[in-house]
């Protein structure tokens, strides 16, 4: 491991403590074998005139919530110095008390609440203080002999703590193993926290830094002395099989859930491993981790839903072993380790999910380290436990935003560049889903980025194309559940008589095969969704045709009549199918000023008179579409199939 310091990278973060610490922090958050998703915490301590222009002692920690990663100033909590040693001498203390203490002492009460190892930093005498959770020191140390390990490295440069609850109990301990020493006349340069942790102190930020970077380096290449290596081996992708996964955990979880496949050649390694499914499952790389990945991951065998519930069922025999008046959480998996497949982890959000798989590589990693240098042994699952249902820990994860209505679901829209189909696919992101958009418009990766979605250039009258896409979504995302099926053209306006047939092909083509052609591949994986949902944008024309439009009328009333059998079919597989039928939709690329001052003339009326020609004479938008669309996928019509929603504000010939 290398010390990632610049000089002038430094000076760019201020000369002041807190711009240094700030710097450091940084520093330790963008390296993942050191950091991943707010575990660590840093500190330092200043001298500062308070409001009413007194000296005052502080120390600055990591608040909670922010990442080390990207903290900045404001992510630093400000806790007076003696409020903290006093809370230290206490013979014992609540975790609430210790929060709401801790809140009363900062001096800035919008700044956010501190780390629960507050106090252990402020009684370390230095002023620079910086903890990580350090791959290389849980494969050191998660072992019987750890401690001997430590010793072996380090000598008497660290203090070696045993394993105790974090918070307030922690710090006394340390506070009773440091009490009427002087560290630095004995030369400590930190301490290692056996089957949790690292901590190195300076005066120094520079220096309590890379001290930091070479006991890590110290545990790296003791390791590799050993002869560690990581397996690997090629994956046999199997997508059908990881859809009916992601189904599997969903349903345990009560919620759709984002699935990532990790099909590497080190993570198929790993999953590959004789007994990986022992050794693999004992415990997570570090308590804190419980809080995002249970203590164990699920081990899938042949049978894919009979693992998932094997995990379930002991899940909830761990929880009643240790149990305390507690409620149970949802017993599934948060990440599985799968033999010939990989590692796959689970989550709300994709951003969820990608945090699991962080910690997921990382401890797979690290627990293969472990295993081959005396073998994997970490936190016994009491304390494990106690972790996960930690109040304090939970706490971090109520503070989210309320549940959206297509969180975790995944939706496959196509024509979507613009117009109907972009306000569609606009609604569904706005509403949680992970939307990956089709369009033959070779902007839109560009286009879908805009909502967060992803886009792929499809001619969806093109075979593999089509299934390609649709692998990748389900190789991304784990699944699929709802589809709209919105691609379509409106070819120039000619009588039958002089129609040219390539018109009337090319929109058959568009407007119904195609839509036929992805229903043939999109289905199957479809019958694997969560609450799955196919949704078809036809149009007024299939009730309402209009001369010199007989090629798009066809193809929409045929359109719709493939909506109604779909809906048969797929009723016993519990998918709903229905289709929404918009009119006068003019917010679109189609209608230019020019052709809806053309239309309007041809009828004797204004734009504006015009663009509101419905019974409720209201305009009808593109977004209007798209709402609809996103309540038709959602709960609200759970038992609706079959149906057809008009969305034109009213049309006297259809009704």
């Amino acid at each position: 491991m290398q010390s990632l310091w610049n000089d002038q990278e430094a000076a760019s973060f201020g000369t002041d403590l807190l711009g240094q610490r700030v710097y450091t922090s940084r520093l330790l958050g963008r390296n993942p074998a050191l950091v991943l998703h707010g575990g660590g915490n840093t500190s330092v301590k200043v001298t500062e005139k308070d409001f009413f222009g007194d000296s005052v002692d502080l120390c600055y920690v990591k608040g909670s919530g922010w990442d080390l990663a990207t903290i900045e100033r404001v992510g630093f909590s400000p806790v007076r110095m003696d409020a903290l040693i006093k809370m230290s001498k206490l013979a014992t203390m609540s975790d609430e008390d210790m929060v709401l203490q801790q809140r009363a002492a900062m001096t800035n009460p919008n700044a956010p609440a501190a780390s629960i190892e507050a106090i252990l930093h402020a009684i370390l005498p230095f002023k620079f203080v910086d903890h990580s959770h350090a791959n290389a020191i849980s494969a050191l140390t998660c072992n019987a002999d750890g401690a001997a390990r430590v010793k072996e490295i380090y000598g008497s440069r660290v203090i070696i703590v045993p394993y105790v609850m974090p918070g307030f109990i922690l710090a006394k301990t340390i506070a009773d193993l440091i009490a009427g020493r002087d560290l630095r006349k004995e030369g400590i340069k930190g301490m290692v926290l056996l089957k949790h942790g690292l901590f190195t102190f300076d005066d120094d930020a520079r220096k309590s830094y890379e001290l930091h970077i070479e006991m890590v380096t110290l545990a790296e290449d003791y390791l590799a002395k050993k002869g560690a290596k990581p397996a690997a081996a090629e994956a046999n992708t199997d997508l059908m099989a990881l859809a009916k996964l992601r189904q599997a955990v969903s349903k345990r979880r009560g919620f759709p859930q984002i699935a990532r496949l990790n099909s590497s050649p080190e993570a198929v390694g790993y999953a590959n491993l004789a007994n990986v499914a022992t050794f693999g499952t004992r415990g997570p790389l570090t308590p804190d981790h419980s809080i995002r990945t249970k203590r164990a991951p699920a081990f899938i065998g042949e049978d894919l839903d009979t693992s998932v519930q094997s995990y379930a069922d002991e899940y909830a025999a761990y929880f009643s072993r240790h149990a305390s008046g507690q409620t149970m959480l949802d017993p599934a998996p948060r990440f599985a380790i799968w033999p010939g497949q990989g590692i796959v982890s689970f989550g709300d959000t994709l951003k969820d999910a990608k945090i699991v798989a962080d910690i997921a590589e990382s401890t797979a990693a690290t627990v293969q380290l472990g295993e081959s240098v005396g073998g994997w042994e970490p936190l016994p699952e009491k304390d494990i436990f106690e972790i996960e249902y930690w109040d304090l820990e939970q706490a971090k994860l109520r503070k989210g935003p309320a549940r959206k209505v297509h969180q975790g679901k995944v939706a496959l829209v196509t024509g979507c560049a613009a117009g109907i189909g972009f306000a569609i696919a606009e609604s569904l992101a706005e509403q949680g889903a992970q939307v990956v958009g089709l369009d033959i418009d070779k902007e839109i990766p560009e286009i879908m980025k805009k909502i967060g979605a992803v886009g792929i250039v499809v001619n969806l009258t093109e075979d593999q194309p089509v299934q390609d896409a649709i692998d990748f979504a389900v190789r991304e995302y784990g699944g699929i559940d709802i589809v709209v099926s919105n691609a379509g053209i409106f070819p120039k306006n000619d009588p039958l008589d002089t129609m040219a047939q390539t018109d009337w092909d090319r929109t058959i083509m568009i407007n119904l095969t195609s839509h036929q052609k992805l229903m043939n591949k999109v289905i199957p994986y479809v019958k694997q969704g969560i609450d799955a949902s196919i949704i078809f944008v036809g149009s007024r024309n299939f009730k309402a045709p209009g001369p010199g439009a007989s090629a798009y009328s066809c193809s929409k009333a045929a359109l719709t009549q493939l909506c109604r059998v779909a809906a048969l079919e797929l009723a016993p597989h519990k998918i709903r199918v229905n289709i929404v039928h918009p009119d006068a939709v003019f917010d679109t690329k189609l209608w230019t000023p020019e052709a809806l001052l053309k239309s309007a003339s041809r009828y004797g009326m204004t734009v504006e008179e015009y663009k509101t020609k419905n019974l409720m004479k209201v305009e009808i938008k593109s977004k209007d579409i798209g709402n609809m669309v996103s309540a038709m996928a959602s709960p609200l019509f759970a038992k609706v199939t079959g149906a057809q929603i008009p969305v034109d504000g009213g049309n006297d010939r259809v009704i």
